[in-house]
């Protein structure tokens, strides 16, 4: 095997561990601090929007019924008719989401001979898969986006990283395409590969909360 150069780095940086549900939501019902609404959007839009999808929407439709899912329970939250402790956060989103999405699809199959599909893939047992695997999905984009803010970590560490494992590059192509050698780039994979489910540890401990 040839010889190594620097060493492919990847240290833990400072970035600051995601907020918990339970912060988020103590957050959430101030209605002064706008912060508490930006850490529930960026962490629960993209599921919804992504559970939209899947159950049949155009994805503009889905992102209505997703920006109205959030306000909704926003509004219930402040309203004090959710409380933590006294249910899943997960099935109370659910039970705004699926009125939503029902309705969204009514309106658009109104005049349409497929009216009556309205309610279908609505189930509580359909809407808890699609939601959990757009979760998983989401958990594992926010842990990707903090691997790649790392400011320790090399940007060709990073790119061996994401062009042998997420794009299935053979190594050796890997490493024409970083300048790394072979034994660098799977150093590369075995570090950010280690350092990735450090991060998704971390998010999805915030994210257990809400069950």
């Amino acid at each position: 095997m040839g010889g190594m150069r620097a060493e492919p780095s990847i240290v833990s940086d400072s970035q600051a561990l995601p907020k918990t549900t339970s912060l988020m939501l103590q957050s959430l019902r101030d209605e002064r601090d706008g912060a508490g609404w930006q850490d529930f959007h960026a962490r629960y839009w993209p599921v919804l929007v992504g559970l939209g999808v899947h159950l049949g929407l155009r994805e503009a439709d889905a992102h209505d019924a997703a920006q109205w899912t959030l306000m909704d329970f926003v509004k219930e939250l402040r309203a004090g008719r959710y409380e933590r402790g006294k249910g899943r956060l997960r099935a109370f989103i659910l039970g705004i989401a699926r009125n939503r999405i029902r309705t969204v699809r009514r309106a658009v199959l109104r005049d349409s001979p497929q009216g009556h599909e309205a309610d279908e893939g609505l189930s509580d047992e359909a809407l808890e898969q699609a939601w959990e695997a757009q979760r998983e999905a989401a958990m594992l984009r926010e842990a990707l986006e903090r691997l790649r803010a790392s400011p320790r970590l090399q940007a060709a560490t990073l790119q061996a990283f994401e062009l042998v494992t997420l794009r299935d590059v053979p190594v050796q192509q890997a490493a024409e395409q970083t300048g790394l050698n072979a034994d660098e780039v799977y150093l590369a994979k075995h570090r950010c590969a280690k350092r990735l489910r450090e991060l998704l540890e971390d998010v999805r401990s915030a994210w257990e909360a809400e069950d």
